[in-house]
């Protein structure tokens, strides 16, 4: 292990570097379905990890201007069904109250050679195969995806080959890390921690830099401290090798300013009482929508 690589670093090295073999020896066409915020910061982790521009194909009703920039690189826009080529993955980033309507359209491209990696929430495997037809990957990423920082958790209909899984694990991590479950069930409970889990986090520095307003501290200066602590936190806490429960007692001296705090936190009810509440709260949500 090279010195200042955590054991799981050297593992997403090795994983990285294998997703990028995959990504550079794909032979038939990559169909993006949706070239939004996340569609799109695919697409651009694909193409930085060398995926030929020529193998992709972008159907959007409303391109913009940086994906038709990715034309002059030989992304196609838009093809028809004759155009398209052989599509190897068709990959579904609509909005998931799109997915009746625009699914239909996509039909055509799909053939029982094509795999189709949904990243939409609440839609199902049986659903994407009732609409879409094809070997099914359900996945649910998050945002930090925009910034190649995402977590994505992935499960795979039965029909899908090793090879199929294989590029639809590239596709995914070029985002960030991604994890594989067997069971779909578990995908409501992934969407309402790590699918929704961003935004909690927001909270907490809106929250915590309200907080330091009344506590007297002027607004400016209560939102930096905010947001760099939980960005710096973060940071900490991908970095290092300890629990996030062993990171938290590194910060608290009995009797201090963060035990303190830590008795309103972790009292009765507390923000553990909250969390399971909110995440339980989430996951019977995802159950409602899907579809």
């Amino acid at each position: 292990m090279g010195p200042g690589l955590r054991r799981d670093d050297t593992e997403f090295v090795a994983t990285a570097m294998t997703s990028n073999s995959t990504l550079e020896n794909i032979t038939g066409t990559i169909l993006l379905a949706g070239a939004g915020k996340m569609g799109g910061a695919m697409l651009t982790g694909w193409l930085s990890g060398g995926l030929d521009p020529r193998r992709v194909a972008v159907i959007d009703p409303h391109i913009s201007a940086e994906i038709t920039a990715l034309a002059a690189k030989g992304v196609a826009l838009n093809p028809d069904v004759t155009t398209a080529g052989q599509v190897e993955t068709l990959v579904v980033a609509v909005k998931p109250q799109m997915f009746r309507e625009a699914g239909a359209k996509l039909k055509p491209f799909v053939s029982d050679k094509t795999s189709v990696v949904s990243i939409m929430a609440g839609t199902t495997i049986a659903s994407l195969e009732e609409v879409c037809g094809g070997a099914v990957v359900r996945a649910m990423p998050n945002t930090p995806a925009a910034i190649g920082r995402g977590i994505t958790v992935a499960v795979a209909a039965n029909n899908v080959s090793a090879q199929q899984r294989a590029v639809a694990d590239a596709l995914l991590r070029a985002t960030g890390s991604v994890e594989w479950v067997d069971d779909e069930s578990l995908m409501d409970a992934v969407t309402a921690v790590s699918g929704s889990g961003p935004a909690y986090v927001f909270l907490l520095a809106e929250e915590l830099a309200r907080a330091g307003v009344e506590a007297g501290l002027p607004e400016a200066l209560a939102t930096k401290l905010a947001r760099e602590t939980v960005a710096g936190s973060g940071e900490l806490l991908h970095q290092s090798e300890l629990a996030s429960g062993t990171l938290r007692q590194n910060v608290t001296s009995p009797g201090g300013t963060t035990a303190a705090a830590l008795g309103v936190l972790m009292g009765e009810p507390g923000l553990r009482d909250l969390m399971i509440r909110a995440i339980a709260a989430a996951t019977q949500r995802s159950k409602e929508l899907a579809k």
